[in-house]
């Protein structure tokens, strides 16, 4: 797997090259255009260059071309207003398609997203640990099947998204895995697997990272413009976003919060425990278990309710406070004023994690600190999947392949 930042295939542009030594330019604005409409849904040409800082002349060059490649369609004229009637402008969603992969160590998730990111169609498995025998021709399969279920648009579906751990077989003696099942998925290039098995582009992100692209496009990155993501998971894990820009990091780990200590170490001590062991759904699926109840309860809506509700209500009292002090260690060190959490479980799950990890944060010492707002994430439990299938929608039509960023 890779240990670099995230991995952006770029496939061939659906922006026709227009045969100018100006062609650069000329798609740099056409993707400028399509970016501030993706950002505000639909616009008349006249708030297109006011947005923009386009002349008028050059707009309407630039959607007529965009419309003649299908990107964009017109919308019925709206009337009412002083002067001529305006015609808004909006992405075709056939106008291109993406195809997002989530492996994970409690299941796989593939969806088809269209140009305007809706997500078309969705298959998902279950396990209890991936097998890659079984897991890798299956992936296969699935890009094909939702592929094959565009008919003549799949010529459209300018690539695939993969969100994976960057160890899938991390922690093994926690998850009660063999050395060698945890070494045969850790030694994998599984990027290099997938892309052996499809031959359109192939984009990598952290999982975690993967959903907070999802959250930055399409959801609080909206509103805010720096922010600390937590995705609460079968692990624990997350993302940074800095000035409306997704930071990696060296590694691509920034926001590895599965792995920050709980207390200092101890001279000649064991190792600290970390957020994972508190915070993770894996904590609540043992619970469940020991109490002879499904631990896939976890994910679902039985989680707060009888007879789950007693276990998962101990999980929340200690997940909110390992959740507590990421938040306060983040912020000594990051000093941002907005903390997104999301997950892959129940909403009502997590509006009670959220509730009481802000009682929690009320209780930690800020002296010398700013405390921030703690937002509950608006992507939900298909938030890596959807960000892996926008890393190849974003590669191909974003101003900036880096971009995952809101228009000014």
């Amino acid at each position: 797997m890779p240990d670099a930042q995230a991995t952006i295939a770029r496939p061939p542009d659906l922006l026709r090259p227009r045969g100018s030594n100006q062609v650069g330019m000329r798609q740099f604005n056409e993707r400028v255009v399509l970016h501030a409409l993706r950002v505000h849904t639909s616009l008349p040409k006249a708030d297109l260059a006011r947005l923009t800082g386009l002349s008028a002349q050059t707009i309407g060059l630039i959607t007529a071309r965009l419309e003649e490649d299908q990107l964009i369609v017109k919308q019925s004229r709206v009337r009412g207003r002083i002067g001529q009637p305006s015609v808004p402008l909006a992405l075709n969603p056939d106008g291109a398609f993406a195809i997002g992969i989530k492996v994970g160590r409690r299941g796989a998730e593939w969806l088809l997203i269209d140009f305007t990111a809706q997500v078309r169609e969705r298959h998902a498995v279950g396990y209890d640990f991936p097998d890659a025998g079984v897991l890798l021709p299956s992936i296969a399969e699935h890009i094909h099947r939702l592929r094959d279920g565009l008919g003549a648009l799949a010529a459209r579906n300018v690539g695939v998204g993969l969100a994976a751990p960057f160890l899938l077989g991390g922690w093994h003696r926690t998850l009660g895995l063999s050395k060698a099942q945890s070494d045969e998925w850790n030694q994998m290039d599984l990027l290099a697997e997938v892309r052996a098995r499809t031959d359109v582009p192939v984009s990598f992100a952290r999982d975690t990272v993967a959903a907070c692209v999802a959250e930055l496009v399409g959801g609080r990155g909206h509103d805010l413009k720096s922010f600390l993501y937590i995705f609460v998971d079968t692990f624990v894990g997350g993302g940074l976003v800095i000035d409306s820009h997704l930071h990696a990091g060296a590694h691509g780990n920034a926001g590895a919060l599965a792995s920050l200590p709980m207390q200092p170490v101890r001279p000649g001590g064991a190792l600290p425990s970390q957020v994972m062991a508190e915070a993770s759904l894996w904590e609540l699926e043992q619970r469940l278990q020991g109490e002879g109840l499904d631990p896939a309860a976890a994910y679902d809506d039985r989680a707060l309710q009888p007879p789950y509700a007693a276990a998962t209500q101990a999980w929340l009292g200690s997940a909110s406070l390992a959740l507590a002090h990421a938040i306060v260690s983040s912020t000594a060190v990051l000093d941002l004023a907005d903390v997104v959490m999301d997950g892959s479980m129940s909403r009502a799950l997590l509006q009670a994690l959220l509730e009481q990890t802000r009682a929690a944060l009320a209780q930690c010492n800020w002296e010398g600190l700013w405390p921030p707002q703690l937002h509950g994430g608006r992507v939900g439990a298909q938030a890596c999947a959807l960000g892996g299938a926008m890393l190849p929608l974003h590669a191909n039509f974003a101003p900036d392949h880096d971009v995952f960023l809101k228009a000014g």
